[in-house]
């Protein structure tokens, strides 16, 4: 598995997940995009607020979860085996809100596999995505679903921001037809 930081205060965070994505697409599929999260509660709004910028951006994928239409965790294997339907062949980019340790909180997370959505309040759901990018929010607690409610809404704007130009710009490099041929590895 790999996985690359990226602090949302680095202004250099948006180029860093454009190239991990870059990196994790190997079979130059066509990506679509998945954010998970609710906008009941600030801490979790990080998936449907990205949704809703790459929506803002017109992002030349397919996006799955914004401010008006979220894809909670409840629903996650219900798209999960919708989007294995409709887009058999396209690489799933999942968008979450996490926590973690003190020190972790404004990072911005990229890894090779999909992602739990539900995890930081304890809850034991399926994984969606092929590649996943989480934003730690808030500090991990015995009370997280608390935590959620206390985030800083100018966090989780500035990562929704940064990830969506990331994804949107990743996207239009693809669409250029950039990526290079597949590989034998």
């Amino acid at each position: 598995m790999k996985t690359y930081t990226f602090n949302v205060f680095n202004n250099y965070a948006a180029e860093g997940v454009v190239q991990a994505l870059k990196e994790y697409n190997r079979e130059n599929a066509a990506p679509i995009v998945v954010c998970v999260g609710s906008d009941l509660v600030v801490g979790d709004s990080l998936g449907p607020l990205v949704g809703t910028f790459l929506r803002q951006r017109n992002a030349g994928a397919y996006i799955y979860g914004t401010l008006n239409q979220p894809i909670t965790s409840k629903e996650v294997e219900y798209v999960k085996r919708y989007l294995k339907q409709l887009h058999p062949k396209s690489m799933v980019i999942a968008v979450d809100a996490a926590v973690g340790e003190a020190g972790d909180v404004g990072l911005i997370k990229t890894t090779d596999k999909g992602l739990k959505p539900g995890l930081g309040v304890d809850k034991n759901l399926c994984e969606i995505g092929d590649v996943s990018i989480v934003g730690v929010v808030a500090v991990k607690s015995f009370k997280n679903y608390q935590l959620f409610n206390l985030t800083r809404l100018s966090l989780i704007y500035r990562m929704a921001e940064t990830v969506a130009k990331a994804i949107s710009d990743y996207v239009d490099f693809y669409r250029a037809g950039n990526l290079p041929e597949k590989s034998a590895m």
